[in-house]
């Protein structure tokens, strides 16, 4: 069993954390907004669940889950996460971010940026290219016919083994993307984003193999 520590509780937090709970491990919630305003929520997830502030959910978990938007990066380094195996969720968009030359220019990742300010985390890309709604329906148990992939991202082999159990247990194999350099291939528009787990407007998504992720990943341009 495992903890997980969530910094950020929108759609693909939340999601991860049922998916989490219902495989068993332990979550610690958190947000901007303190932990009073996720009390509903973790009831809602049963006694696995609990609500905190960043710095408690940082310190609980065994895996930390960073789910928040780009432009709050610089919020983060007061959260102890040092050493610590950590899952980076987010997508940047400069219609929510404000415009960030680095990114914009390519020379640097989103993932590449966050590491700036949590230098000593172990960081993991991982479920920013899944539609929450489809991350929820399409876990499958190991050994399923029908289980879908979901790519990583990262430069720490153990981070990138203990981020591969974490997702085996929750219901996805997973295909290894590369280092966190090599993450622009999930990011926000490429082929691996969204599209080859089904339209939004069906909520259900489609299975995925390992095969069509890989096709997508390798047919993404910069």
């Amino acid at each position: 069993m495992t903890t997980v520590g969530l910094i950020g509780s929108g759609n693909i937090g939340i999601t991860v954390a049922q998916l989490a709970v219902g495989a068993g491990h332990q979550v610690v919630l958190s947000n901007s907004r303190g932990p009073e305003t996720l009390a509903d929520t973790a009831a809602q997830l049963g006694s696995r669940a609990s609500a905190a502030t960043s710095e408690q959910a940082a310190v609980a978990g065994d895996i930390v889950v960073v789910t928040v938007p780009v432009k709050s990066f610089p919020n983060l380094p007061a959260v102890p996460l040092a050493g610590k195996t950590v899952i980076d969720t987010c997508n940047y968009g400069p219609e929510r971010d404000g415009h960030i030359p680095e990114i914009d220019s390519k020379s640097l990742t989103s993932s590449e940026l966050l590491l700036r300010y949590i230098p000593d985390a172990m960081l993991v890309k991982a479920f920013n290219n899944i539609f929450f709604k489809h991350l929820l329906s399409l876990a499958r148990p190991a050994g399923a016919a029908d289980r879908s992939y979901l790519p990583i991202a990262g430069d720490s082999t153990s981070a990138k083994a203990a981020v591969t159990e974490f997702i085996e247990s929750i219901g996805y194999s997973v295909v290894d993307a590369g280092s966190l350099a090599d993450g622009w291939r999930q990011a926000t528009g490429t082929p691996v984003w969204g599209t080859p787990y089904g339209p939004y407007s069906n909520e259900k998504g489609q299975p995925v193999g390992e095969d069509a992720i890989r096709a997508a990943l390798a047919a993404a341009a910069r």
